[in-house]
């Protein structure tokens, strides 16, 4: 594909960013550049400045779609030329630091060499603009290669290395701050409080330590398929293996990083394999993670501890994780959310996201001698209560939404651990028994949380219908209209055995690339052969499930006027009705009462607002949040809203 120049950002005086059109001498730069690289990179090639390698298949095959089928593809020729300079003159420049410095020299070009990783992150043709900032953003503002259609370009010339420079210069001279001021710097000087440092390179699964040596293993393992590691480090790995790799050979031996040994589910290991390879990726996981704690215990001391953080909404992924736990030898002793996200980013007001981090806490595991077997049912009990008191003391805590059941998990993977080997209450194919799989308990540990929100968004201990149920739920639990499919399928499963196409069918929500959104009551709508299904009917006798009877109701006050609303609600009796107030109670408190410079995000919430007020008494509206007012006057936000 062809690139355009279209804009070039600049500075006035006064420090302000502004953006000009490109002049003929831009135009003429760019096609310097261009001929200065065709002048250079055959021999590039062959000297090994510039990667030769192709893009090699994986999760995400995007850059390949779209011509990007080697990895010099990611860049244009002017920015191939800035990254193969760096190169050609950091070669130059190992024999003059190792003549002048002798054995410190390496030390200094490893320094040295790790400005390129920042480098090649902030200037590429996946690397963009970002637009609130006014200024650059990086390839992997997320965890993928997603194409950009419009790239920005670093100023490589001048700006681009010094830049780089700097960020480094900063982070060592954090490092040694943050020595100095803890003391540790005395730690090797200081015979009293002399301690070794050792870092090592290689598997969890089989380290270098003696057993029983260690107080304490913090751990933060791969995210299940969250994030595919080796196949974004390529990215670098082919660059740094002509730089770094002039220094420590031994790190760059391979072609491509290792993905065969990596501890993710990586399904595309397993392509060959059709249907089965997301089974068997997550078997693969499982396998893996397992190896890693049994060597943890391993090298742990009788009362050493394990923490293991873990930040992911997917409940397959806890499950995974626990089975890995347990099957190791390990208790966890006790857990703690840790809120990590900003409680009104507006980037996130219309897709659910976790916001917390797990900490696990774990120690090894005394097996039990009483020979007893244990089911579920026989810790369902314990297993409730502990997800129930978990709920409520981090709900006070400012743990809410979806985090609020990730923080059960933690408890409840306690209790299994505390009692393990658990078994299954279903026997297997042979009728012997098997032991549970963690996803069990926390389908217990979920429904006990559906019951609390429930109980606390309608002011009484009340259950409605199934669709009425989740909706309630969904808004309470996302606070979004929008969210991930594996999480709202759960959902729905702990709050009356249903699944995503029953919701779709009862025009509940819609689903697309594994994301599902709550659907308006304007979409919604029945019209002709449909007007007996689950939905908005303006029309019908009567309703089976009381979130249509509202939605109607929301409908009609949209369109037509709260006046027909309010004759709609006089014909069915709803003024008085229970289970209506309720439910309109509850999605009070809800639906996110949020507004923006006096619009409600969600007008859903206006409209229950108005309804409420003209005629529900009885239901307590919360106080509505205008984001207008808490927001930095000199700031623009006008992006953000948008």
């Amino acid at each position: 594909m062809a690139q355009v120049l279209y804009a070039v950002a600049i500075r006035k005086a006064s420090g302000e960013r502004t953006f000009r059109a490109p002049t003929r001498a831009d135009i003429d730069a760019l096609r310097a550049a261009d001929r200065r690289f065709d002048e250079v990179k055959d021999g590039w090639f062959v000297s090994g400045i510039l990667p030769t390698e192709e893009f090699p298949d994986g999760n995400d095959l995007r850059p390949k779609h779209y011509g990007l089928e080697r990895w010099i593809d990611f860049y244009t020729p002017r920015q191939a030329l800035v990254h193969g300079t760096f190169g050609e003159e950091f070669a130059a420049l190992i024999p003059e630091v190792r003549d002048a410095l002798g054995d410190r020299a390496d030390d200094v070009l490893f320094e040295l060499a790790l400005m390129q990783g920042k480098a090649l992150n902030w200037n590429s043709r996946l690397s963009s603009w970002n637009v609130a900032r006014q200024g650059m953003r990086s390839v992997f503002d997320r965890h993928d290669f997603s194409f950009k259609w419009t790239f920005a370009e670093f100023e490589g010339a001048s700006a681009l290395y010094s830049w780089c420079l700097d960020q480094l210069d900063d982070a060592y001279g954090g490092i040694a701050r943050l020595l100095d001021e803890t003391g540790a710097a005395e730690l090797g000087t200081n015979t009293r409080l002399h301690r070794e440092v050792t870092v090592t390179q290689g598997s969890a699964a089989s380290l270098t330590l003696d057993a029983g040596s260690v107080t304490h293993i913090c751990m933060d393992p791969p995210y299940y398929d969250n994030v595919m590691y080796a196949e974004l480090a390529d990215y670098f790995y082919v660059w740094e293996k002509r730089t770094l790799g002039r220094l420590v050979p031994d790190y760059f031996r391979d072609e491509l990083t290792d993905k065969d040994n990596e501890a993710v589910a990586n399904p595309a290991r397993f392509a060959m394999m059709g249907k089965r390879k997301s089974e068997l990726a997550d078997l693969d996981y499982e396998t893996k993670m397992t190896s890693i704690f049994s060597e943890s215990r391993r090298v742990l001391s009788d009362d050493g501890v394990l923490s293991v953080m873990f930040t992911h909404k997917r409940a397959e992924a806890w499950d995974t994780l626990g089975m890995g736990l347990l099957q190791a030898g390990f208790t966890i002793e006790t857990s703690w959310p840790v809120n990590t996200e900003f409680e009104h980013s507006m980037h996130q007001a219309n897709m659910n996201s976790a916001a917390s981090t797990i900490m696990l806490v774990c120690r090894k595991r005394t097996d039990r001698a009483d020979g007893r077997k244990v089911y579920l049912e026989d810790i369902e009990h314990d297993i409730r209560l502990a997800a129930r008191d978990a709920a409520t003391r981090f709900q006070h805590g400012g743990i809410d939404g979806v985090d609020l059941l990730l923080s059960t998990y933690g408890p409840t993977l306690s209790v299994i651990s505390q009692n393990w080997p658990v078994y299954s209450s279903t026997p297997d194919a042979d009728g012997r028994d098997q032991l549970l799989r963690p996803e069990d308990a926390l389908a217990l540990a979920r429904e006990e949380i559906v019951d609390l929100r429930r109980s606390r968004l309608v002011g009484q201990a009340a259950k409605v219908d199934g669709l009425t149920d989740f909706v309630l739920l969904a808004w309470d639990t996302f606070g979004a209209r929008e969210f991930p499919f594996d999480t709202v399928r759960l959902l729905a499963l702990a709050v009356g055995g249903l699944d995503v196409d029953d919701l779709e069918r009862a025009k509940i929500v819609s689903k697309s690339s594994g994301k599902v959104s709550l659907l308006t009551p304007k979409e919604r709508l029945r019209r002709g052969a449909d007007s007996g299904l689950p939905g908005v009917t303006p029309e019908a006798s009567s309703f089976e499930y009381i979130i249509d009877a509202v939605d109607t109701a929301l409908y009609i006050a949209e369109v037509d006027g709260q006046q027909a609303a309010k004759r709609f609600l006089d014909r069915h009796g709803y003024t008085s009705d229970a289970g209506f107030i309720s439910t309109l109670q509850g999605l009070a408190n809800a639906i996110p009462r949020t507004k923006v410079k006096g619009a409600w995000v969600v007008p859903e919430a206006g409209l229950i607002d108005t309804l409420c007020t003209l005629y529900f008494d009885d239901v307590v509206l919360p106080e509505a949040e205008d984001l207008a007012a808490q927001t930095d006057p000199n700031e623009n936000t006008l992006f953000d809203v948008v």
